[in-house]
Formats: structure tokens, C-alpha cells, sequence
């Protein structure tokens, strides 16, 4: 078969054929034939024109219809032979070698020499036409006018011979990126090209069909796919660790509260994603109250796991002061500038008081509690809402939502209600939809709202619920939980009253003889120092859960008090000694209304 034929319907090479026909023409009129010789000491194989040192020019020409080789000397006169003969001047001592015009190559010779694995086939069959000596190299020898099912197996194991028919059938090339041969072997990347043969005879429509072909390159890309699977085995190990360091970083097991049930789950986003910066926390405050936090630093990788794992940590030692949760947000702003300033959070801080029923949270940036009460209303909690930690120069605020028994309460983050194309609003709408059916224990509730809001495996971003209830209790279990309070009025005679109620409460909810007289002690003394140090109102109030003996004195002073050791001689200040002594734990906070309350804590023995 003659490849030089069809070579000139390649797109573009008809043009370019013509294109350097019209040039030559254009220098014969000129008299510009002659092209001067390069200074590197190449030479065409047309004839040449130099100029010696002494400003005279010297002609010379070189003849023949193949290449030729030429030498030169210092003089500026050198010597060919070949084909044809002739001399060529030369400026400088070297070889000169004659380039082939393009016109001069077949196309066997251009394919032959290529690196790539070359195959031309034709007709519906893809019958074999040509391979070049790479592809051979390759494949092994191939036999001309088999069809390629037959005679280029390896395509069919490349999955290329679809592709075939939709080249032939569209005229319009197509490539494949990365394709493994059986067996891990090479990787290519192929690009099928149309080509059509010159027809020869019969008919027009059945010389086009025949004589329509494909020309097939196969480029090895083996080292670049190798490549790219080391960079992402990288990935994978990299989002391993952070998502090792992510969970490691969040609890391993939720503290559980006496008057709450609470379950969370983080689900990572899915493989293609990094890890980001989403946490959650429960962190028992004492006296029956439970600080719930949930916060999403805005970034990805190890470096955002670390930052919420500081943000994380700087909370609970926040929380343990017991501070309103505004105050705490207000820490942790100032707190994760210096951190990272390039790093900002989001992140609600929420406390929970049984004897209120209420739950008081704070939120910087973050999306809305939700809410759903006994009768299976759901609420989003309002305002107040500032800035994400980070920013500075804002005040946060306090504000509260009911939470009383037999309601559900849920924390999350963006990846649980934000999709792309959709307004985030929509995506709380549908929470709060889901939250509404969704019925069992907090983390029945968890599944049922991730399923619900269609996050699984490949979700795109990370996501963290928590879910948290106060049960509504009856029967045998009622039992379990009272509460008593006792107005304190009056001057130094309302702590005689105080410890007869006490004595009295106790006797009644059944405890053993010992704890009732470490209860007694303890409120004695509770109140004894508010009566010393504090302002009215004050109230007494002891509570009980299926697991302790609260104690709890509240007046109008917001003087905190300490525990200090006192000397012999001293009258005073050993009364909060004696508690911290007795009860299992003690502590004290300011109120929202102004004042204090100061409590402690006995742990009931197991029943």
C-alpha cells in the first residue's frame, strides 16, 4: 500500500504542501534561490551563496538528489561527497548535513520511527493495514488484513475496539486516558484519529465504507500513572492521619448526665474530601448542670484537626469556671486569633439547669439549636448570634430555650444541611422537617437525621450531630429524682430552719442515716457562710438524682468564695473546708440575675 498517497489527506498537510510551493515560487522570481548558509555549518541541499572575509562573494552549488556530506577548513573552502557531487563553503570547521524536505519522508518512514505504538485499521472490521516497529516491539509481529478482534487482541483488553466503531461512525477522533493492559502491565494513553484511504474503484458510497480507517496512537504513560498513584496513596495517608488526629482529638466516649441522654456522631467527608475541623464536646458542670459545645473550624487537613483540637481543650478549661456561656465564647474569640489568625471557627456554647428546665447557649457564627418540645413542635432557637471565634471586636450575648421533659434537642454543623445550589435555609428546613418524625434514643435520632439528610460515605464535607433529650419520667423511675427549697428569711435564726428542713427532706427520700447526717452538715454550713457573706434573697434547695445528693445555698452577693486554710486562732473560714472535705465535689458560679450560688455533691451509693 502506498502510505504517501493517503498521506495528503491528513487535515492540514494539503495546505502545507501548497504553502511552501507558493514560497519557493515566490524567491524563483525574486532570485532568491540561493539560501546562505547557516552559521552553525548546516546546509540545504539546494544550492548555497557565502561571502568570504574579504567582502567578495564566491558561489558554489551543490548537486545531487540525496544528502551529502561536506567538510570546511580554516580557508572558508571545503569539499562534499554523496549522491551528488558539488562543494559547499563553510564559515567554521564542522560537519554539514543536509536536511531532508518533509515532502522527501513517506509516511511509513515518520510512523516507523516514532516511540509511540502506531496501528492503522480499516473497514468495519478494522481489518490490520499497518503497525510500526514500536508496537511490534510491544505486541509482538502482527498480521496484515486480520481484523483487529483477531489480529490486535490487546485492544479488546484495553477496551478500545467500542471506541473504534465510534470513531469510524462519528469522523471525529477520540482519546482514552490511562489505560492498563491486563495483568498490571503498561499504561496508555490512546487517541483514535479518522483517516480515509483513496478510493480506487466501484462505487461511491461503497469506496467511502471500505476504505474509511482508523489510525490508533498509543502513548506509554506508565511512569506518569505511577506516579499518580503514589501522589494519591499520599492522599490517602495523609487523610488517614488526619482523620485518625481528628477523631483522636474528639471524645472517645460522651459523659452522661443525670437528667439528660445525649449521643453524637462525626462522620468524615468522603475520600476525595480533606478532613476538616468539626468537633463536639459534653462537659459536666456540677450541681446537676451540663455545658454542650459544637464548633467547626472553616478549613481542612491536619492543621485544622489541631486547631479545633486547641479550641477543644481551651473549652473545657473555660467550662470549668462556670462562666456564662457568652463569657466563654468571648475567651475562646480572643483565644483563636492568637491560635491561627488565618483559621476562624463557628461554634455554640449551650448550658443546660434542670431546676430551670431551661438551656442557655451563646453562638459565634454557628447555625441555630433546633428544638422539638413533647408534642412534636420543633423551634429553632433565636438570636443571639455573633461573628465565628477569630474575628474580634464583638460582644457576644446569652439568650435561652425551653427545655423541658420529653424534649429533643439537636447541635450540628454545615455539612449536615448545606448543599451546593441551595440555600442553607432550606437545608435547616428540611432538619427540622426530619427532626419532627424522628423518634427513640438520641442516637436512633442521629442515624434517622444523617439518613434523612442524604449523608453517607461519599458525602463531600464533614459532619458533626449531637442530639440530646430530657426525659419525661413516671412511675418508679419519677421516684428517683426530687427536688426542695426553703426561702432563707430572716437574719442568724434562718439557719436552725434550714438544718431542720434538711434533716427532714433527707429522712424522707429514704437515704441512710450516715449520708443524711454528711447532707445536714453540709447545708449547715452552705448556709451559715451565705448568711456571713452574702446578700438576700437566698435560698436553700437540695435535689436528688438516681445518682447524687445536690446541695445548693444561692444569695444576692456575687463574691465568690474560696477555700483557704485557716489558723488555729481564726473563728472563721473553715466552713468551706469542711465541705470540700465531705462531699464528693463542691463549686461555685455567679447567677444570671447577679448573686452566686455555691453547691456540692454526694454520690448516692449504687442501689
Amino acid at each position: 500500500m502506498n502510505f504517501t498517497r493517503w498521506s495528503a489527506r491528513f487535515p492540514g498537510t494539503q495546505r502545507r504542501a501548497a504553502a511552501r510551493t507558493e514560497h519557493a515560487a515566490a524567491q524563483a522570481k525574486r532570485g532568491e534561490g540561493a539560501v546562505p548558509a547557516a552559521r552553525g555549518g548546516r546546509a540545504d541541499p539546494g544550492a548555497e551563496r557565502s561571502t568570504p572575509a574579504d567582502g567578495h562573494p564566491a558561489d558554489s552549488t551543490v548537486s545531487g538528489t540525496g544528502t551529502g556530506t561536506g567538510t570546511g577548513t580554516g580557508t572558508g573552502t571545503g569539499s562534499g561527497t554523496g549522491p551528488g557531487t558539488g562543494s559547499a563553503p563553510a564559515q567554521r570547521t564542522g560537519v554539514l548535513t543536509a536536511v531532508p524536505s518533509l515532502d522527501e519522508l513517506s509516511v511509513r518512514e515518520v510512523l516507523g520511527r516514532l516511540p509511540a505504538l502506531v496501528a492503522l485499521v480499516h473497514g468495519p472490521e478494522h481489518r490490520v493495514a499497518y503497525v510500526n516497529d514500536a508496537y511490534t516491539a510491544g505486541f509482538g509481529a502482527r498480521t496484515p488484513g486480520a481484523p483487529a478482534h483477531e489480529a490486535l487482541p490487546e485492544l479488546g483488553e484495553l477496551g478500545l475496539l467500542p471506541l473504534l466503531d465510534q470513531v469510524q461512525r462519528s469522523g471525529r477522533p477520540r482519546t482514552a486516558k490511562n489505560r492498563t493492559a491486563p495483568g498490571g502491565g503498561s499504561s496508555y494513553t490512546v487517541t483514535c484519529t479518522p483517516v480515509e484511504f483513496p478510493t480506487t474503484g466501484g462505487t461511491a458510497p461503497e469506496a467511502e465504507a471500505h476504505h474509511a480507517g482508523v489510525l490508533i496512537h498509543l502513548a506509554d504513560v506508565t511512569d506518569h500513572a505511577e506516579a499518580v498513584e503514589r501522589l494519591r496513596a499520599s492522599e490517602r495517608r495523609q487523610r488517614e492521619a488526619a482523620v485518625t488526629l481528628q477523631r483522636s482529638l474528639l471524645p472517645q466516649e460522651l459523659e452522661q448526665p443525670d437528667d439528660l441522654r445525649i449521643a453524637a456522631t462525626y462522620q468524615p467527608g468522603g475520600t476525595e474530601a480533606a478532613v476538616g475541623g468539626d468537633w463536639y464536646d459534653v462537659i459536666t458542670l456540677g450541681a446537676g448542670r451540663t455545658a454542650l459545645v459544637i464548633g467547626d473550624v472553616m478549613g481542612r487537613g491536619v492543621r485544622a484537626a489541631a486547631v479545633m483540637g486547641q479550641l477543644r481543650t481551651a473549652v473545657r478549661a473555660y467550662a470549668r469556671l462556670d462562666l456564662p456561656p457568652h463569657e466563654v465564647l468571648q475567651l475562646l474569640d480572643g483565644l483563636a486569633a492568637e491560635i491561627d489568625a488565618s483559621q476562624i471557627a463557628t461554634c455554640v456554647y449551650a448550658v443546660h439547669d434542670p431546676n430551670e428546665g431551661l438551656l442557655a447557649y451563646a453562638s459565634a457564627g454557628h447555625l441555630p439549636i433546633l428544638v422539638r418540645d413533647e408534642h412534636g413542635t420543633v423551634r429553632r432557637a433565636a438570636d443571639p448570634t455573633g461573628p465565628p471565634l477569630g474575628t474580634g471586636g464583638w460582644l457576644h450575648t446569652s439568650g435561652t430555650i425551653a427545655l423541658g421533659p420529653g424534649s429533643t434537642a439537636v447541635l450540628y454543623t454545615d455539612g449536615l444541611v448545606e448543599r451546593r445550589g441551595e440555600d442553607i435555609d432550606e437545608g435547616v428546613a428540611a432538619l427540622e422537617r426530619a427532626l419532627a418524625g424522628a423518634q427513640g434514643t438520641p442516637s436512633v435520632i442521629c442515624d434517622r437525621l444523617m439518613r434523612a439528610l442524604g449523608v453517607d460515605a461519599d458525602h463531600d464535607d464533614d459532619v458533626a450531630v449531637m442530639v440530646l433529650q430530657q426525659p419525661a419520667r413516671s412511675g418508679a423511675d419519677a421516684e428517683l429524682f426530687h427536688n426542695a427549697a426553703l426561702e432563707l428569711l430572716g437574719g442568724i435564726e434562718a439557719a436552725p430552719r434550714a438544718r431542720a428542713f434538711a434533716q427532714g427532706v433527707l429522712a424522707s427520700w429514704r437515704f441512710p442515716v450516715e449520708l443524711c447526717d454528711l447532707g445536714v452538715l453540709a447545708a449547715s454550713e452552705l448556709v451559715a457562710n451565705s448568711l456571713q457573706h452574702g446578700t438576700p434573697p437566698m435560698r436553700l434547695r437540695l435535689r436528688r438524682t438516681d445518682r447524687r445528693l445536690i446541695i445548693e445555698v444561692t444569695d444576692g452577693d456575687d463574691h465568690l468564695p474560696r477555700r483557704r486554710r485557716a489558723e488555729p486562732a481564726d473563728e472563721t473560714g473553715r466552713g468551706i473546708s469542711i465541705v470540700a472535705t465531705i462531699a464528693s465535689s463542691w463549686g461555685s458560679r455567679r447567677t444570671p440575675g447577679g448573686g452566686k450560688a455555691v453547691w456540692c455533691e454526694f454520690a448516692l451509693p449504687d442501689r
